[in-house]
């Protein structure tokens, strides 16, 4: 069974910088592309960032930025010069066979 448990959210002042951490259990990661997405109230979940299987990135914001632990099986979002409105709940997500598997989410509030 595969599994993506997200962490590392917390409440930051605005500037701050966090990482969240998705442990996946179930998958070799290196072997699918990764993503993180973030779903703010009120809004429709949005993508954030993306590793591939070769290991290109790309991300929504330059102030974000995705990586991969393979020996960990682990993904990242490190994110730096926070804003208000960088306030979501961050989900970890995969595709296998075109299902999309989703972690439960870590919740990210940027506050003063």
């Amino acid at each position: 069974q595969v599994q993506l448990v997200e962490s590392g959210g917390g409440l930051v002042q605005p500037g701050g910088s966090l990482t969240l951490s998705c442990a996946a259990s179930g998958i070799i990661t290196s072997r699918y592309g990764m993503y993180w997405y973030r779903q703010a109230p009120g809004k429709q979940r949005e993508w954030v960032a993306t590793v591939t299987t070769d290991g290109t990135v790309d991300s929504l914001r330059g102030r974000f930025t995705i990586s991969r632990d393979d020996a960990k099986n682990t993904l990242y979002l490190q994110m730096s010069s926070l804003k208000p409105e960088d306030t979501a709940l961050y989900y970890c997500n995969t595709v296998i066979d075109r299902r999309n598997i989703w972690g439960q989410g870590t919740q990210v509030t940027v506050s003063s």
